[in-house]
């Protein structure tokens, strides 16, 4: 799996769970630094931007353990390859 296939997969399951779930669709802060929920849309632009950098990291660590497992897979045959050498047997006379 390519890394545009598994971006693809990953922006569906997060915008899947994003329509799931209730969320203040719009919010922002006053000058006193209190959050208000009816008003602007800092909310949905910060939703918006956390949400592109979680999916841009899971894509990099989904790829990674592929990688490492394909790795670790490929370490398994390459001993079953020693265990079928016959083993050396000396015997002194």
């Amino acid at each position: 799996m390519n890394k545009e296939q598994l971006a693809k997969i990953v922006s569906d399951k997060i915008e899947a769970a994003l329509n799931a779930s209730e969320h203040p669709k719009k919010f922002f802060i006053t000058a006193n630094g209190r959050g208000v929920t009816d008003g602007g849309d800092l909310y949905n632009a910060l939703l918006k931007d956390v949400l592109g950098v979680v999916s841009v990291a899971l894509v990099d660590i989904f790829q990674e353990l592929a990688a490492a497992s394909a790795k670790s897979s490929e370490k398994p045959a390459a001993s079953a390859k020693a265990s079928e050498k016959p083993a050396k047997v000396s015997v002194k006379k």
